[in-house]
């Protein structure tokens, strides 16, 4: 554990809040859950995912090496025009490659790559058009444990694209952190935004707002009334809600959230990614519980 310290103490600083934040996790696994609620289509996942980081030089250069898993699960609650059971089982896995090394001026680089698959699996093998690319490039300017610095900051500055966040095209990232009380915090950015107090050392309450979603594709096609072909799935969500965080250890840490759907789009997409039918649109509760193991 005096290992993992050592290694957490230049990660946390110059890693946490950024393009691929979750690589500040060592381990970790939850369940989210979208009640059918007034919507045609409850959505259920559960991810798990395993980082480690390896140190390349002395001068906090490190590489990051990692899986994230998710099984997803589509349940409609009406017999559409296709066959619904083409809908469910997703499964996603990303091979994330992570670098991160300090620049002048304390700049720091981020970069990730994450190649991966986003696929219902239905046929033998996998293709092509199963795979997923993700990728990040960020620069970080970092002012939190400066001790000549009265209220700490950290600002973060790049591009991020997921192929599986929901939205297929590259989004800005752009991130300030100030913590301008002691029990106080913010984070004002893209695609994440929140307003932190910190209650105790253990608890702690978040309000956020965020994007979220996934792509995944179909790989033995869905019919749409005998003439439309849909080759893949997409869902886009944008939500702000509460997360509750209780610490159990200074590196294990229970967090629970629920959040309202601001905006939610569900379609199905022919092989140029047009949608050609849209599932739900209906805005509903987002929950999600899990448990992480931080570096």
């Amino acid at each position: 554990m005096k290992h993992l310290k050592s290694i957490g103490f230049i990660i946390v600083v110059c890693i946490t809040n950024f393009g691929f934040a979750q690589l500040s996790d060592l381990a970790r696994i939850d369940y989210t859950i979208l009640p059918a609620g007034n919507s045609n289509i409850e959505y259920n996942r559960v991810r798990a995912l395993f980082n480690y980081p390896i140190k390349l030089t002395k001068e906090s250069t490190y590489l990051f090496l990692g899986l994230d898993y998710s099984n997803i699960n589509l349940i409609m609650a009406e017999n559409p025009s296709f066959n619904k059971e083409e809908l469910n089982g997703f499964q996603l896995l990303d091979f994330n490659i992570g670098y991160t090394t300090p620049l002048k001026n304390d700049w720091r680089l981020g970069v990730r790559l994450t190649p991966g698959f986003s696929s219902n699996l239905t046929a033998n093998d996998l293709s092509f058009e199963d795979v997923i690319i993700s990728g990040d490039l960020v620069f970080i300017k970092d002012k939190i444990k400066c001790k000549d610095v009265e209220k700490p900051w950290r600002l973060i500055l790049g591009a991020s694209y997921s192929g599986n966040r929901g939205y297929p095209f590259p989004l800005p990232f752009i991130s300030y952190y100030r913590k301008f009380h002691s029990k106080w915090s913010f984070n004002i950015g893209i695609p994440k935004t929140n307003l932190q107090y910190h209650a105790s050392r253990k608890h702690r309450f978040k309000i956020y707002a965020e994007l979220d979603g996934f792509t995944a594709n179909l790989q033995r096609g869905v019919l749409i009334d005998n003439t439309l072909n849909a080759e893949s799935i997409n869902m886009s969500l944008l939500l702000s809600g509460l997360q509750y965080e209780f610490h159990i250890t200074k590196n294990i840490q229970f967090y629970a959230r629920a959040s309202y759907i601001l905006s939610n789009s569900v379609n199905l997409r022919d092989e140029h990614k047009d949608n050609l039918i849209e599932l739900d649109n209906a805005n509903t509760l987002y929950l999600r519980a899990g448990i992480r193991l931080k570096i």
